[in-house]
C-alpha cells in the first residue's frame, strides 16, 4: 500500500512538474535554478543548468525518485547496528550503494554539514 501511495504521490508531481515545463518554460527554470541554488548545486562551473535542469520531470527522473522512495521503505538504521545500504549517486551520476565506498576494515565516515 505505501509503495501504490508512493508512486501515486511521485506521479502526480511529475505529471504536474513536466505540464508547467511545457506551458511554463522560463518560469519552471527560474523555478529550477532556484532549487538548485538551496543546494548550491548550481554554483559549480561544470554542472551548468543544461546538464542536470532538463532530466526534471523526466521518466527517467520519475523511475529514479520511484527507486530511491521505494528503497528508503526499508531503510531502518538502530544505534550499535550496521547502516542500511542506501542507494547515493556520484557526482558523474552513477547510482552506486553506500558501503560500495568501503575499503578494506577502514572506517567510512560521512560528513553531513553546511558552510554557512
Amino acid at each position: 500500500l505505501q509503495k501504490l501511495l508512493i508512486l501515486l504521490q511521485v506521479t502526480a508531481s511529475v505529471v504536474v512538474g513536466k505540464t508547467l515545463l511545457t506551458l511554463f518554460p522560463n518560469a519552471m527554470k527560474r523555478y529550477i535554478l532556484k532549487l538548485g541554488e538551496k543546494s548550491r548545486m548550481n554554483k559549480n562551473p561544470k554542472f551548468s543548468y543544461e546538464n542536470w535542469g532538463p532530466t526534471f520531470f523526466s521518466f527517467k527522473y520519475l523511475l529514479f525518485v520511484l527507486k530511491v522512495k521505494w528503497k528508503r521503505l526499508e531503510d531502518e538504521a538502530y544505534e550499535g547496528h550496521p547502516a542500511p545500504n542506501t542507494p547515493v549517486v556520484t557526482l558523474n551520476g552513477e547510482v552506486c550503494q553506500l558501503l560500495d565506498f568501503m575499503r578494506g576494515n577502514r572506517p567510512l565516515i560521512l560528513n553531513f554539514g553546511s558552510c554557512t
